[in-house]
């Protein structure tokens, strides 16, 4: 197990893991035995610590209380996110605001989810995850209120930039927090209801908008975000506990890996060999020799005392035995900030270090995989729902506000089904192709899913595009959002789920490169979303898009094929990376 757990070890690649091992010999050590496992007999990755305050340890209610919070945050800034667009016609008609300023407002928007992303995430690392959420939403409840108050086009674009900034916290810090609480093998059923969040906030939040800007004004498409804003700060400050744990200074199963020198002489002078030879010449493997096994685990014990010394240079620390540690107090497990255990004075000169290790992302090649998956999809988004508003309130269909408000419902539904096929039965998938691997998983697993996406997402485009044109019966057009949905949600789970596979250690740094990718690709999109579909019109412009959805779902293949070479290739810089961000 050694080579799986253990990032220094020579044979270490990152997103590959042993998740069905039996008990085997590693440096002289049964480690089978000793490894935590699930009910399912999954090696659970991370190894947990014994302490009560190890996330990975929490109930089953606490757990679910803080993913209920985090997949609140994900939905509801997912919404406020594009709400903006049902006050479009109240504010040109009011004000006389034009519709390419509030375009410019959603590029604003893009630009400060991404970017936001990047300076709030070396915060997370310093001073815990919940801080983040505080300022998110904080700045969100204060661009709701902009908002509500517009009476200018700047207000109408400046207002978008700190709703974007609020939506920043769930693009990679909240798969910060679930990664913190969940194992690895639990992570795509757990990606799934995220991106099913994300997809609910998406798509129904306009819907919700559109019914409050008619029902009302605009200005409360505002205001009710002040107040859950409010309501949801209140929620955080209060029942938001912190996810961030140093494991490294605690014993795990896993300790003694990182201690204990292979091939250890026995008191003879003889080295161990992991096989005896019987009488008859015939070899024996050590699990059948019961007296090699005694020999080894006298070993083991002996080694209990070294493995709870971690060596640091020249220095010995003392690991933590967890099983001693008694459960934090309420006020403590809720505190607004938990300083990191490397956290420097006020951590001025790591925050910029810190910064420079996220940016190091984008040498790795499955990040711009993940971006560009996730990326395109945003950008779809922006087109049909542009040819919505601009084709569908006029003679044949001669929809109202609601009628095109509805249209998001098929692709939420779409993106539901895209979410399960690509979250729960690809976490069953993978499972079960590891058993057949002899218990190794390998990331690119993951990929196997996008190939449903390559077929399903152009078809669905080129429907919706060529019956908008066309005028073809309203099944073809929403069956056409419906497959645009399924890809919006399935894209999304491959990508994050691929990433956080290939490299688990630095779930942040991937998520905030993924998402500086995805929204400025966006934000440049939706400057040219308008001028492309009056240049080539809608038919030729969806088939371009159809193309394009196509080539980026097949960079899964040359993944699929060297993906694991690429993640061998890239181990130094990731080791390097996790040690200057966990050792600075």
């Amino acid at each position: 197990m050694d080579k799986y757990t253990n990032i220094h070890h020579p044979d270490y690649i990152p997103g590959t893991f042993n998740i069905y091992s039996s008990s085997s010999l590693e440096n002289g050590i049964i480690y089978g035995s000793r490894l935590k496992k699930s009910k399912r007999d999954v090696i659970l990755i991370p190894q947990p610590s014994d302490s009560p305050n190890d996330p990975l340890n929490w109930s089953k209610l606490r757990k679910f209380g803080h993913f209920g919070l985090m997949s609140f945050i994900t939905a509801f800034t997912a919404a406020t996110s594009n709400d903006a667009g049902a006050a479009q016609d109240s504010l040109n008609e009011i004000y006389g605001i034009s519709y390419d300023a509030m375009n410019t407002g959603a590029g604003v928007l893009f630009l400060g989810i991404g970017w936001a992303t990047l300076f709030l995430a070396p915060l997370a690392n310093l001073y815990g995850r919940k801080i983040t959420y505080i300022i998110c939403i904080t700045l969100g409840l204060f661009g709701a209120l902009w908002f509500a108050l517009a009476k200018r086009t700047s207000d109408t674009i400046w207002s978008q930039l700190f709703v974007g900034i609020s939506e920043s916290c769930a693009e990679a810090q909240v798969q910060l927090s679930l990664s913190d609480i969940y194992f690895q093998h639990q992570l795509g059923s757990v990606l799934t209801v995220y991106i099913l969040c994300t997809s609910i906030g998406t798509f129904l939040g306009p819907l919700i908008a559109g019914y409050i800007s008619s029902l009302t004004t605009f200005r409360w498409v505002g205001w009710v975000a002040v107040i859950i804003s409010g309501a949801l700060l209140l929620a955080i400050v209060f029942g938001c506990e912190e996810t961030y744990f140093d494991r490294n200074r605690y014993v795990v199963p896993t300790t003694s890996q990182k201690n204990i020198r292979s091939q250890e002489e026995s008191s003879n002078g003889q080295t161990f060999n992991p096989s005896l030879i019987d009488s008859t010449g015939k070899t024996l493997e050590f699990e059948q020799h019961d007296e090699f096994k005694s020999v080894l685990q006298k070993r083991v014990d002996r080694t209990e005392e070294e493995e709870r010394t971690l060596t640091v240079g020249e220095e010995k620390t003392k690991l933590i035995d967890g099983s001693k540690e008694e459960l934090n107090s309420y006020w403590k497990r809720v505190a607004i900030t938990t300083k990191a255990t490397n956290l420097r004075g006020l951590g001025v000169k790591q925050y910029f270090h810190y910064l420079a290790i996220n940016l190091r992302m984008f040498i790795f090649p499955p990040v711009w995989l993940s971006g560009l998956f996730w990326g395109i999809q945003d950008v779809f988004l922006s087109f049909y729902l542009t040819t919505e508003d601009t084709l569908f309130y006029d003679a044949p269909w001669n929809y109202s506000d609601y009628g095109v408000a509805i249209m998001n419902v098929p692709t939420l539904i779409g993106a539901v089904i895209g979410c399960i096929y690509a979250g729960v039965i690809s976490d069953y998938f993978v499972l079960w192709v590891a058993r057949r691997n002899n218990g190794v998983l390998e990331a690119e697993y993951r990929l196997y899913f996008s190939f449903a996406t390559a077929i399903i997402g152009p078809a669905g485009l080129l429907m919706f595009g060529i019956g908008a044109a066309r005028a073809l019966p309203w099944q073809v057009i929403y069956v056409g959002l419906g497959f645009i949905g399924f890809s919006w949600g399935c894209s999304g789970d491959i990508a994050m789920s691929y990433l956080m596979d290939c490299y688990p250690d630095m779930v942040l740094e991937g998520m905030v490169c993924t998402a500086i990718i995805n929204n400025t690709i966006s934000c440049i999109f939706t400057f040219t979303c308008s001028y492309w579909l009056d240049a080539s019109g809608t038919e030729n412009t969806y088939i371009a898009l159809a193309v394009i959805n196509f080539g980026i779902t097949c960079l899964a293949i040359p993944m699929f094929i060297w993906g694991k070479r690429i993640r061998k290739a890239t181990k130094k810089w990731y080791i390097a990376s996790i040690n200057v961000r966990d050792g600075f």
